[in-house]
């Protein structure tokens, strides 16, 4: 285990996508300190500030920001339609904020991360790889202009509008799909689509989607206040 000290400044230094898992820091110097972890909150885990687990406050604190945000884990079909709801409201008030927006700004990224754009393409290609392929069961569910978490960035030659079209009918396959489910459906198996050896259900697919849905409307949010304080 590597090990730093006085000696070593770590001062200003970014850790993108490191896993820092099981890291003890002793009496280091943490102002200014900024955590983003789209895994925090995965079952078990814990982050241990001066001996308090904060991850209980730091959720409890999303969910007051993001109304709606709490029934991600919903686990009943009524539980299930309210929290995509949610979040198709929450979606749309953000979308008519950037579009009241200067020009560029779905475009323009901050800190090197997604635009606003690229943030959409990303949430087409969620969808379809956990709703498409794993909860349909489609052979080729993926859209062009799906953006992949692990790849470069690829450019579309799709318009914004055109993206929003594509995002559009992707969030109502899934609403229209929640508007028939049943706990049968709910409980049914699928194949896990990162390791298909290994099972999942409906329902855990349907949490990956909303959990989706949320973490990335918090970062959309995050670079926007950011570009309208620029």
């Amino acid at each position: 285990m590597v090990t730093f000290s006085e000696s070593d400044d770590l001062r200003g230094a970014r850790f993108i996508g490191a896993d820092l898992s099981g890291a003890v820091l002793r009496g280091v110097d943490l102002q200014g300190v900024e955590i983003e972890s789209p895994w925090l909150f995965d079952a078990g885990n814990t982050l241990i500030v001066n001996g308090v687990d904060v991850l209980p406050y730091v959720d409890a604190e999303l969910d007051r920001r993001f109304p709606g945000r709490a029934e991600r884990r919903a686990a009943d079909p009524d539980g299930l339609r309210a929290a995509w709801t949610a979040v198709e409201q929450t979606w749309t008030a953000t979308l008519a904020r950037a579009a009241a927006m200067p020009t560029g700004t779905v475009d323009a990224s901050v800190q090197g991360e997604w635009s606003f754009a690229q943030t959409l393409r990303h949430l087409v290609h969620a969808t379809d790889i956990w709703f498409g392929r794993t909860i349909l069961e489609l052979e080729d569910p993926f859209h062009p202009a799906g953006l992949r978490y692990d790849s470069p960035v690829q450019p579309t030659a799709l318009s914004y509008a055109e993206i929003l079209e594509v995002r559009s009918g992707r969030v109502a396959m899934v609403r229209d799909y929640l508007a028939e489910a049943t706990p049968e459906i709910l409980a049914e198996p699928r194949r896990n689509p990162h390791a298909p050896e290994k099972s999942v259900t409906v329902l855990s697919a349907l949490h990956v989607i909303l959990g989706e849905e949320w973490e990335h409307h918090r970062y959309a949010v995050r670079d926007l206040d950011a570009l309208q304080t620029s």
